[in-house]
């Protein structure tokens, strides 16, 4: 009876949001509409936190470097059909930025106005750059999970490799300075265009495109854990060494759900940079990986959809507290004590008191 009732819930809940995700463009603006997207961006990392963490068993610090790795191969598309990428006088698109980084004498093309700016070419189509944007952090992830997992290297290890990882990669980002335009990331971006729509970030397209894809990733998710794959990841995450006594690849089914989890965080990060026009290396700061890890613990790591309204109430929250005179200095404060308050009275986050409520009344309703 109890399993029935937490289905019902489940399902209610997962209707409840997604109307109204889908009813939000009826009573909001332009503005409203592309920070609201911001926030579901945000909500579909917290759906990649939730299944790499709460389900798979594997803290990443570094979920960050498959948002930013996402983030800028998109960007450098828009960036090459950017009007600022045309007004040099040259054969081709070269970024603006690259013109004050150029080598003395060089000929304004790719081919040759600094070292490496070829690997730019193939991003004159976007095509190329929404493909990369997927499988270059699904495959970075799938490389790392073959080493990590494969050595059994578990709990506070994996952390510290993928936090190193994720640091190591925006060193490297911002000293690139002459391919990247380093600190200052890239910005002036052309509008995504697929199939001649051109996504302005302030429309309604470009909002129902984030809103559909977080509803197929949420209801993806929740239907891929609830197959044998799914049952045999959460036995894993358990006791990963009973498992292999029963004869499962343990190695296999972490490897496999951790590189998924990078894609939907990489694909949250292409998703970001349409709607926020820029990519930064700050998508790769410790602090914004570890502040995903917040998103996830107060809405319930063991949920999809409570980890990712987690992550869209506290950036509403954090938004109204940094835009609020009397709270500018404090919002930080604010949500890291909203964190204490979740880890000490609710650790199973909004979504387990929510479960644990409903077991309650549903052993009231038995008597």
């Amino acid at each position: 009876m109890h399993s029935t009732l937490d289905r019902r819930a489940t399902y209610a809940a997962y209707a409840v949001f997604l109307a109204l995700v889908a009813l939000a463009p009826l009573v909001l603006d332009g503005f409203w509409l592309n920070r609201l997207g911001k926030y579901l961006v945000y909500g579909m990392l917290g759906v990649a936190i939730a299944m790499c963490w709460g389900y798979a068993g594997i803290l990443n610090l570094g979920q960050g470097l498959f948002f930013g790795i996402g983030a800028y191969m998109l960007a450098m598309s828009l960036k090459m059909a950017s009007p600022t990428s045309l007004q040099h006088g040259g054969n081709g698109p070269v970024p603006d930025f690259m013109l004050s980084n150029a080598e003395p004498g060089a000929v304004i093309d790719l081919c040759c106005i600094n070292s490496g700016a070829f690997l730019w070419s193939p991003f004159r189509y976007q095509a190329f750059g929404i493909l990369m944007g997927v499988v270059l952090p699904v495959l970075v992830a799938f490389l790392l999970g073959l080493v990590v997992f494969r050595k059994r290297i578990a709990g506070v290890f994996v952390s510290i490799i993928t936090l190193a990882l994720v640091l190591l990669v925006r060193l490297l980002l911002v000293d690139a300075q002459p391919l990247t335009n380093g600190f200052n990331g890239l910005s002036d971006l052309a509008w995504l265009k697929v199939g001649g729509f051109e996504f302005d970030p302030y429309g309604v397209g470009t909002y129902y495109l984030i809103a559909g894809l977080l509803a197929l990733v949420l209801v993806g998710a929740r239907l891929l854990l609830a197959t044998r794959a799914g049952l045999i990841l959460r036995a894993t995450a358990g006791d990963p060494q009973r498992a292999r006594y029963l004869g499962f690849d343990v190695a296999h089914y972490q490897t496999f759900f951790f590189a998924l989890s990078a894609g939907i965080a990489a694909l949250a990060g292409m998703l970001y940079v349409v709607v926020a026009e820029f990519a930064s290396p700050t998508f790769m700061d410790l602090a914004f990986s570890i502040t995903m890890v917040v998103w996830a613990a107060v809405g319930g790591r063991g949920s999809l959809l409570g980890a990712c309204v987690g992550a869209i109430l506290i950036n509403m929250l954090e938004s109204t507290a940094s835009e609020t005179q009397a709270l500018v200095e404090a919002w930080r404060v604010i949500v890291g004590l909203a964190f204490v308050l979740v880890v000490l009275y609710l650790p199973k986050g909004m979504a387990g008191w929510v479960h644990d409520l409903l077991d309650r009344q549903a052993m009231r309703g038995a008597k």
